[in-house]
């Protein structure tokens, strides 16, 4: 009985250990999917973030070019309107010479 015994723990302990080493290597094989998932996620999110950066400026040159383009047509609108004041003076100072003309 002694040997049945004997027998019996030493195949306890032994299935023991394959199933702890079995859990190991399962951990381990585990470890190794997580951190290939999260270094792939990390790309992922690192190109995202590199890409809103860049739509962002992009966007923020966009901005500035249209603020430029306001910027100048405000600029020939003025210039308009003082053109268009000036050929107004022109125009009356024109009409009062001829009405002098006229009297003479």
């Amino acid at each position: 009985m002694k040997r049945y015994a004997n027998a019996l723990l030493f195949g306890a302990l032994l299935l023991s250990g394959q199933v702890a080493h079995a859990d190991v290597v399962d951990d381990a094989i585990g470890n190794i999917q997580r951190a290939i998932g999260d270094a792939y996620n990390q790309d992922s999110r690192d190109h995202r973030r590199e890409d809103d950066y860049q739509r962002s400026e992009e966007r923020r040159q966009d901005d500035d070019r249209y603020r430029q383009l306001e910027d100048r047509r405000r600029q020939l609108d003025d210039r308009q309107r003082q053109l268009d004041r000036e050929r107004r003076q022109l125009e009356d100072e024109q009409r009062r010479l001829e009405e002098r003309d006229d009297y003479r």
